[in-house]
């Protein structure tokens, strides 16, 4: 290796550095608490539909209504991060939903419960495509998937803190006069408000706004982005139409719908299926989840490395798509409670990490001009299949008396989806953008 170009290994290997420990500690704890936030009626659940009558159907209609008002609501809230810039944004996003998130705990009845999920959605929309934008001015290709892999590991860490203290929460019951779900949602809810404001104070906006950089730092960040850019191409268009048009936003869009779907489907009903086809008690099913979150929380961390270091996001993809779909089909069709178990963990490894692989490539698949938009394109199709998927579950669980048909149902939606992972690589690849740390 040449001088000149060892030097410039040198500063872009600082720079990352600097950028990696100034945000991604920030962005990890707010997605930390929004995950939190998002899918902590899982561990309600139970106890909260027992209380005030709410049948499956009934649940998963509210479990499905936050996706569609995050949906209804991503586009415009991505084009206003771009105005108004990341920090301001997702602090008031983080804001608005935790006080959302609490205020779960006055839920009484159907139509408060619908309400409260609806406006939730609301609240968090653009925050997990906001961050994608985000990361796309800060970090290149070959350091992206390390980057989101950071902060993505607080899905399954989520499920590590819920599963630890849930259970300690909803024992709870009858003090203050409040049921332990309400305290479960009340302890949940605020902490992300905090947070919030920590974002305000501290989160970064661009690379030429922080003074941490030196400007060699600044200049190679820039020009690994604009290399990037020109890989790429040039954008067909990014108004809102051009991107729902797009051929490229409408193959993730059809294969998040279908993942996304599958993925908090099953996520928003883990704990009531390892009780009914394990039948794990409430502190077995907590800790089951948390061990989930332990080894999610690695994979991630190692996936996001390894496919950064080879420069192929999708294979890694296509095979966790693969587990998911293999887990779900053994969960439906029974067995020991140590086969369940097994099989359960073996999905929470898998789900984030195929999550985090795909929309850590969306910045290699558009332009920068196409992505802000383009990234909540695909996470508005995204949310439409997390809202109709659980609705579908909760009728199936409802007609059916089991999750059986429903689990049968989401197996075969990420299989479809493994499918289409493997044709966009295969796009992708014929592009040449593909691109390994050097």
């Amino acid at each position: 290796m040449a001088a000149a170009d060892e030097e410039q290994a040198a500063i872009g290997a600082s720079a990352m550095k600097k950028a990696m420990w100034r945000i991604i500690p920030l962005i990890l704890l707010a997605y930390l608490f929004a995950y939190m936030d998002r899918v902590n009626v899982s561990f309600a659940a139970a106890d909260m539909n027992a209380d005030l009558g709410f049948s499956a159907t009934v649940y998963g209609l509210g479990g499905g209504l936050f996706f569609l008002g995050y949906a209804l609501f991503e586009i415009p809230s991505n084009l206003l991060l771009v105005r108004y810039g990341a920090r301001q944004w997702i602090a008031r996003i983080m804001i608005t939903w935790g006080l959302l998130s609490a205020g779960m705990m006055f839920v009484t009845n159907a139509e408060t419960f619908y309400a409260l999920r609806f406006l939730l959605g609301v609240a968090e929309a653009g925050f997990y495509p906001g961050v994608i934008y985000y990361f796309s001015s800060w970090f290149p290709p070959c350091h992206r998937s390390r980057a989101v892999s950071r902060f993505f590991i607080a899905v399954p860490l989520a499920s590590l803190v819920m599963g630890a203290v849930s259970g300690w929460l909803l024992d709870l019951e009858g003090l203050a006069g409040l049921a332990g779900w309400q305290w479960l949602f009340l302890a949940q809810g605020l902490p992300t408000v905090l947070v919030g404001f920590v974002v305000l104070a501290f989160l970064p906006d661009r690379p030429a706004t922080v003074g941490w950089l030196t400007p060699a730092e600044r200049d190679w960040i820039e020009d690994e982005l604009a290399r990037e850019q020109q890989q790429i191409g040039d954008p067909p268009g990014h108004n809102v139409l051009a991107a729902l048009r797009n051929p490229k936003v409408q193959l993730n869009g059809a294969l998040s719908f279908l993942l996304i779907g599958a993925n908090i489907t099953f996520t928003l009903s883990a704990p009531m299926v390892l009780a009914a086809v394990g039948g794990l008690g409430r502190d077995a099913v907590g800790w089951t989840v948390a061990a989930g979150g332990i080894i999610g929380a690695v994979t991630i961390l190692w996936l996001g490395h390894t496919a950064d270091r080879r420069g192929d996001r999708f294979i890694y993809a296509f095979w966790c798509t693969a587990v998911i779909a293999a887990s779900l089909l053994v969960i439906a069709l029974g067995g020991p409670a140590f086969v369940i178990v097994a099989f359960y963990l073996a999905f929470a490894i898998a789900a984030p990490s195929v999550q985090m692989l795909l929309s850590s490539a969306w910045p290699e698949v558009m332009t920068r001009a196409e992505l802000a938009v383009g990234a909540a394109a695909i996470n508005t199709i995204a949310q439409i299949g997390a809202f109709f998927t659980p609705f579908a579950w909760g009728a199936l669980k409802d007609k059916t008396g089991s999750f059986t048909a429903g689990l049968y149902g989401i197996a075969a939606m990420a299989a479809v989806c493994a499918g289409l992972i493997w044709v966009l690589r295969t796009q992708v690849r014929r592009r040449g953008v593909l691109t390994a740390l050097q």
